[in-house]
């Protein structure tokens, strides 16, 4: 109003803080501005949900890095193992391998094997529990189970002494990498008569989920040893009065030409690319060749199977 501009409090000084505002508008649009969207709860420092969130990351770092989840093929004797597939969970319950949990198909057609797992199981007091397919692939990784799986603890590996004076070839793997190759080498002394296989304690593949479905239940009734050396445990074989042959395509003899397959024996199998080491190749007594036509070479747990058919028949 006309002459009341000079009212005490009319108008706001030019130097004050916030400076003369027309109307309310203005201040309205500010407090509307905020500072920006709301924080989802697992972005808050102080809320339960984004502790929840940092466990959750710090246990995810601790787990093996690759580029899928972790499956039983990553899985070391340091925690349980899975048998998969009928015939291998069968064959351990009939050896009597010692099992924590028996998991079943909740819809599986049931022939024979499954009953006579099932029966087996519930025989030696095995838990028995119906999952769904679904955790059944994701349990044994892409590798088919046939509806059934035993979980059983680490396996306890054997001492190389042990197979001393067992009967039967002793195979010794020089670094065998793939578990696969382990299980079908596992099958084919156990069908030959092998006294035991003896594999290195560190870089090479263990008795693993793969080794036992390749196994096809081998691995419940023949007996894999660590060697902390496999140099030394081999000069032991030696001593013991073993002789020691080395399986290379390169061989100083043909394999059923070697005389040394008639007395006590150690087959040498070296590992899928690199073959046998040279420490071990020169404690070998003897370097033998199996005869192929045009192939190149045998995989690994071929070769060691035609000498363990080869040993096992010579010793009758």
């Amino acid at each position: 109003m006309a002459g009341n501009s000079k009212r005490r409090g009319a108008t706001r000084n030019a130097g004050s803080k916030k400076g003369a505002t027309v109307g309310t508008g203005g201040h309205g649009r500010k407090a509307l501005e905020g500072k920006g969207p709301t924080p989802r709860a697992e972005d808050r420092p102080n809320h339960k949900a984004y502790k929840a969130k940092k466990k959750a990351e710090a246990e995810a770092a601790k787990r093996p890095q690759g580029k899928g989840r972790v499956t039983p093929r990553d899985r070391t004797s340091s925690s349980n193992e899975l048998a998969i597939g009928r015939n291998s969970v069968l064959e351990a319950l009939r050896m009597g391998v010692p099992a924590t949990t028996l998991l079943v198909f909740n819809r599986i057609d049931a022939d024979d094997r499954v009953t006579e797992i099932v029966s087996l199981a519930v025989e030696n007091s095995v838990p028995v529990r119906e999952v769904t397919k679904a955790t059944l692939d994701g349990l044994a990784g892409g590798s088919p189970h046939q509806g059934v799986a035993l979980e059983v603890p680490p396996y306890e590996y054997a001492d190389p002494e042990d197979f001393v004076d067992a009967d039967g070839p002793i195979a010794v793997l020089d670094g065998i990498q793939d578990p696969r190759n382990l299980g079908a080498i596992m099958r084919s002394a156990a069908a030959f008569g092998a006294a035991g296989i003896v594999i290195p304690e560190r870089r090479a593949a263990g008795v693993t989920v793969a080794a036992w479905k390749v196994s096809a239940g081998a691995a419940a009734r023949l007996r894999v040893a660590r060697a902390t050396n496999i140099t030394r445990t081999l000069e032991a074989y030696k001593k013991a009065g073993r002789f020691v042959i080395g399986l290379d395509a390169g061989g100083e003899v043909d394999l059923h030409e070697s005389q040394l397959l008639d007395g006590p024996l150690v087959i040498v199998v070296g590992s899928e690319g690199d073959g046998i080491s040279r420490l071990v190749r020169e404690t070998c007594d003897q370097i033998v060749s199996i005869p192929i036509g045009e192939v190149e070479s045998l995989n690994a747990s071929v070769a060691a199977s035609i000498a363990l058919y080869e040993a096992g028949r010579r010793l009758g």
